[in-house]
């Protein structure tokens, strides 16, 4: 078998890479490729153009949308160093302009390479989406079998959910909250994982970008089960974040905060990367949904009650 030489600019890709048993072949991945661990000791070709650590959650917000509304890129490539690293294949994305480069961005970084590489485009609006691309990895590098073999594994662990769930009498009413200033719904494969793991969210957008929600639409939805899932954070950075909801009016009077089913969850983990890791985010909600009937043996880091 070929050894490719790919550089990955998106964070599922490179778990994709490793699931497929070639993490090996990754030469270079971007700054938040940190799964598995191994990840993290690959050259960084791409960084962030904002400082995030240093912005708050609607600072992130007005920034990425000015610089969206300029032209600007959200990021920067090393292009010397990918140069040196001459890949051949790039894994990436044109789905979100703030997960990724784009098409765009990737198409000039391209021009300054003496060697064109393939490069394969991920962007997946539903789980099966999610799949297919794993899929094209696996044929990309030779490796199909392993693919499907991942892709089977996968859609079995599903199954075993949705036979489940989908002859349940009562689902609960359920907001994934994407972003906490301002508000966002969930949006692509997310509510997908909601319907599989038995619970409503009729405020999200299936198959289509998260988008800004009033908080009288929250109110008005009342949900059950509220879930903080704020994109590109982690279990304690969303714990962090929960207590800017504290003050909404009438927060304390909604169903999920009275009966203590507010949730904060690992969302880079399970949830807004487009990987195989959305499998454990739906054996997670699953389990925050009807406890009764799934328990969880995932990570136990995956999730946390907020306290109110």
């Amino acid at each position: 078998m070929n050894h490719l030489r790919i550089i990955s600019f998106l964070p599922a890709a490179t778990e994709m890479v490793f699931a497929l048993g070639f993490g090996d072949w990754l030469v270079g991945v971007s700054h938040e490729c940190d799964f598995p661990p191994q990840a993290k000791e690959k050259p960084i070709v791409v960084r962030p153009a904002l400082p995030l650590d240093k912005l708050s959650l609607r600072e992130i917000d007005e920034s990425v949308s000015a610089r969206l509304r300029d032209g600007e890129s959200l990021y920067k490539v090393d292009e010397n160093l990918l140069r040196s690293l001459a890949p051949d294949l790039i894994l990436t994305q044109n789905l979100c302009q703030v997960c990724a480069p784009s098409g765009n961005e990737v198409s000039q970084t391209l021009k300054t390479l003496p060697k064109k590489p393939k490069v394969l485009y991920l962007s997946p609006h539903s789980i099966s989406d999610i799949f297919e691309n794993v899929r094209e990895v696996g044929k990309a590098t030779g490796c199909l079998e392993p693919a499907e073999a991942l892709i089977a594994d996968s859609c079995a662990r599903l199954e075993k959910i949705s036979s489940r769930t989908r002859v349940l009498k009562k689902r609960p009413r359920v907001f994934c909250c994407e972003w906490l200033d301002p508000i966002y719904c969930s949006g692509h494969w997310v509510p997908e994982m909601v319907e599989l793991a038995g619970g409503i969210d009729s405020l999200s957008r299936k198959g289509a970008d998260s988008i800004r929600v009033e908080w009288e639409e929250i109110v008005n939805h009342a949900p059950e089960i509220f879930i903080v899932s704020p994109c590109g954070f982690d279990l304690q950075k969303a714990l962090e974040q929960a207590p800017q909801l504290f003050g909404k009016p009438g927060w304390r009077d909604l169903p999920a905060v009275k009966n203590n089913q507010v949730y904060a969850v690992d969302a880079n983990s399970c949830f807004a990367r487009p990987g195989l890791r959305v499998v454990e985010g739906v054996e997670l909600l699953a389990h925050l949904f009807h406890p009764e009937i799934f328990s969880w043996r995932g990570a136990s880091d995956a999730f946390r009650p907020v306290a109110k």
